[in-house]
């Protein structure tokens, strides 16, 4: 049986004992970049054994225990600082896979917190040496359509990338900026004189009809995968970024995560005369090697995502407003300057059970 990911109690630093969750997944993060600005933050309460977390919608402050976290899922533009500490994550027995967002945005600026292309991708093949090219996911996301950005460009930068992570990476996950919906991306693209142009439905049937075709042509075979859109588009499947099947193949080991995913362990036998039961292993298992196979005999979707989300429960660890970067279409911030400020606090107090020190 899976085990639940209850409310149990912790003691704080300060010798205050509080009710926490105890989650065997972790994302950090979808709401800021912690590899990047927050990792040594991060890897210090890990080793304390818990972190507090604000609720953006109603301000309560609540607390995540990591006793039970067998696994991690990174989101970062900037993920360099891991190197450090994905020793110190095998030593605790924790899993983990890095959902890499490596955007070519350089010429015209839109990510202006991010080192350079070159040094990302040199980032990018680092990690990917360290823990296994299916470990490290491209994003390229958003794409953007501007007065200085049309589809050919977009296709031209995902070559100029595509080319160098061959070898490096198994996926290219992207999406389309949907800025419309989005109150805050729309607001910080304006307010940055950002003249942008909505995707249309024949403009994203054209963009990925002609990036499967350079996929094929190109010789890079990555698996083509669209975050949070409900288009189906040939040649591209929607992806799941916080994915139950990566996490089998990269935290297999890990009994309490298999059994909290619902995973059966499959070795086919042999007879004496060389024949196995290799008709019997499901189209979908997952090969693990070592002539093991896993099977997931549990839905594991989060349903409080988003209709066109294929992720998986986890815990969320991360808050909005504190992001460094200053993307100019930022969804995480409201401002950078309420960025900038979080950030600074964050500085004055590194040791604080949250990221922005309060």
């Amino acid at each position: 049986m899976a085990k639940k990911q209850e409310e149990r109690t912790i003691i704080l630093d300060n010798g205050e004992v509080v009710k926490a969750t105890f989650p065997i997944v972790v994302s950090a993060s979808r709401s800021t970049d912690i590899p990047a600005f927050y990792s040594d933050w991060f890897f210090e309460r890990l080793k304390k054994g818990y972190s507090a977390w604000t609720n953006p919608f109603n301000g309560k402050k609540s607390y995540v225990a990591y006793e039970d976290t067998r696994f991690i899922v990174f989101w970062s533009k900037n993920p360099r600082s891991l190197l450090n500490h994905i020793d110190y994550l095998r030593e605790r027995g924790i899993g983990c896979y890095i959902q890499y967002t490596l955007n070519d945005y350089e010429e015209e600026r839109l990510e202006q917190g991010v080192p350079s292309l070159k040094e990302r991708i040199e980032t990018f093949k680092l990690l990917a040496n360290k823990l296994g090219k299916g470990a490290v996911v491209w994003r390229f996301d958003p794409l953007i359509l501007t007065d200085k950005i049309d589809i050919d460009k977009l296709l031209q930068k995902i070559e100029r990338i595509g080319d160098q992570l061959q070898g490096y990476t198994e996926k290219l996950v992207f999406s389309f900026a949907d800025i419309l919906s989005y109150r805050k991306v729309k607001a910080n693209l304006e307010r940055n004189h950002i003249n942008y142009i909505d995707w249309s439905k024949e403009q994203m049937m054209d963009f990925s009809q002609r990036l499967v075709s350079m996929n094929k042509a190109k010789g890079w075979n990555y698996i083509l995968a669209t975050c949070g859109e409900v288009a189906d588009l040939d040649g591209v499947e929607h992806n799941h970024c916080v994915d139950d099947r990566l996490m089998v193949r990269f935290g297999y080991k890990s009994n309490e995560l298999m059994n909290f995913l619902g995973v059966e362990i499959i070795n086919p036998t042999y007879n004496l005369f060389a024949e196995s039961d290799m008709d019997e292993i499901p189209q979908d298992a997952i090969c693990l090697g070592n002539n093991q196979f896993a099977v997931i005999n549990k839905n594991n979707k989060d349903k409080g995502q988003r209709a066109a989300c294929g992720c998986m429960k986890s815990k969320d660890i991360g808050e909005y407003n504190t992001c460094p970067h200053l993307c100019e279409y930022c969804y995480a911030n409201a401002s950078k300057e309420l960025a900038i400020a979080n950030w600074r606090r964050h500085q004055l107090n590194t040791n604080n059970d949250t990221i922005t020190g309060k």
